[in-house]
């Protein structure tokens, strides 16, 4: 009787044994074909590019070190902070509502050197952000909108130099202004922008009193180009945070010439902000596509 017992005893724990690596085995299955898999090294560091602005990072562990490139939004550097680290995990969120994850495993070779995060296989799926933190693909695809549609506001233009700027059109969107500005260059020399800002200013007061400006910074441009070439003109759409001006402000567009002195400004009050104002869900943003 004992001899039997010591017999079933020895084959149950070859069962668990033989079950445990099989488990294990469908368990990394599932993560390589879930997620994507990076092997990270202790003296080499690899680099994530993102197709958006990286807005949240979530580690698994404090042995890897992972920060953003300096002065780029959209690429991760990642390196072991110990060696032979036990795997983890990283999430990011990106600007364009996306959710990466990706595994982490220790290889001193470290053959993931450079990976673009659009070619991984981890989790992606819809990210609704707050009112203050706007997904920025939904920006973009405003301000195309914004861009093509007929709708225009008049009575906003201003020309100096035969360079001038126009907003043609303002819509809105949430909490999101689009200000379509049309850059008109007559003359027979290419204008080189060297600064384009827009400004909430004190209109004019005795000289006693101190003027205040307040800088409004856009979320979104349509086109990165600085040169309006001579005799044509270009048109972009800003996108900024929803605001109003208060009797006593205007809102100025100040554009410089780089190494010139073509400086054009126009300006607008709260009555012609306001007025000339169009919803831009009237345009059936949700079928839209890039």
């Amino acid at each position: 009787m004992k001899k039997v017992k010591y017999l079933f005893l020895i084959s149950w724990m070859l069962v668990c044994f033989s079950a445990f690596p099989q488990s294990k085995g469908r368990e990394t299955a599932f993560y390589e074909d879930h997620y994507k898999n990076l092997q990270v090294g202790f003296s080499k560091t690899t680099s994530i590019v993102f197709p958006y602005a990286i807005k949240s990072i979530d580690k698994g562990s404090a042995d890897v070190l992972v920060q953003k490139a300096k002065t780029v939004e959209n690429i991760l550097l990642i390196k072991a902070a110990k060696q032979y680290f036990f795997q983890t995990n990283l999430t990011v969120i990106t600007s364009d509502g996306k959710l990466y994850v990706f595994v982490l495993n220790y290889n001193e070779d470290c053959p993931d050197l450079n990976i673009k995060a659009d070619n991984a296989s981890g989790a992606s799926r819809d990210v609704i952000f707050s009112l203050e933190n706007e997904n920025q693909k939904r920006i973009e695809q405003c301000a195309s909108l914004a861009l093509s549609k007929r709708k225009k506001a008049t009575g906003l233009k201003k020309s100096k130099y035969q360079i001038s700027i126009e907003v043609n059109g303002i819509f809105i969107q949430q909490d999101i202004l689009y200000l379509r500005v049309v850059f008109e260059n007559k003359s027979k020399i290419n204008y080189d922008i060297d600064q384009f800002r827009f400004f909430i200013r004190d209109r004019k007061k005795s000289k006693r009193t101190a003027s205040q400006e307040i800088e409004l910074q856009p979320l979104y441009t349509t086109s990165a180009s600085s040169v309006i070439p001579y005799q044509s003109l270009i048109m972009k759409v800003y996108a900024l945070e929803k605001f109003t001006i208060p009797e006593s402000k205007y809102l100025t567009l100040e554009m410089i010439e780089k190494n010139g002195g073509r400086q054009v400004e126009v300006d607008i009050d709260n009555n012609n902000l306001t007025d000339k104002v169009f919803p831009i869900t009237e345009f059936n943003i949700d079928s839209f596509k890039l």
